[in-house]
């Protein structure tokens, strides 16, 4: 049950990530750029989920899937500040 439940929140990281990258080719908002970027890392963190728990139990990625889940949140902070500035 637990393997679903993993393999389903990595399908539903990257649908947001191709949805966001599709807004983002239609509008070039680069806010939705730095979501698609969250949301890809956010992808690559739930795969590394999937790997640590379930493929490779022996192996602990514990740190690296940390790292990854806050590269991704780091990214889209970088991009709300960045963006968040208003009309220039």
């Amino acid at each position: 049950m637990a393997e679903t439940v993993y393999v389903l929140c990595t399908v539903t990281a990257l649908l947001c990530t191709a949805l966001l990258a599709r807004g983002y080719a239609r509008s070039r908002s680069r806010l939705l750029f730095w979501s698609a970027l969250c949301f890809g890392g956010l992808t690559v963190n739930n795969a590394l989920v999937f790997v640590d728990l379930i493929m490779v139990p022996e192996v602990s990625l514990f740190t690296i899937r940390n790292a990854t889940g806050v590269a991704s949140v780091a990214l889209l902070l970088i991009g709300v500040i960045y963006d968040g500035r208003g009309p220039r």
